[in-house]
């Protein structure tokens, strides 16, 4: 089994807002989420208008096709017309590491 996680820093300048912001990540989220069958959070910045940061995550068996999907979700992140990728960290956990 193999688990890997890309965390994504995000910038959205249109936010002018709380509820602008969480609306913008929470539609990336759900489409993230419906599109590949992942689990995606948003885990940091949650208290300002205009960064976020998300993490996605995706279990199986083979890092090599968990890494195409991976490779997929962040060409959709990088074409998201409201957001800026500012950094992303991908890490890979193994039951054995």
């Amino acid at each position: 089994m193999v688990v890997l996680v890309e965390r994504f820093e995000l910038h959205i300048p249109q936010a002018r807002s709380l509820k602008q912001k969480r609306h913008v990540v929470s539609s990336l989220c759900a489409m993230l989420r419906q599109t590949f069958a992942v689990s995606v959070a948003e885990v940091d910045h949650q208290d300002l208008w205009q960064r976020a940061a998300i993490a996605v995550a995706v279990v199986g068996p083979d890092a090599r096709h968990l890494a195409t999907v991976l490779g997929q979700i962040e060409r959709r992140v990088d074409a998201w017309a409201e957001i800026d990728v500012l950094d992303r960290v991908r890490d890979e956990w193994r039951p054995e590491d």
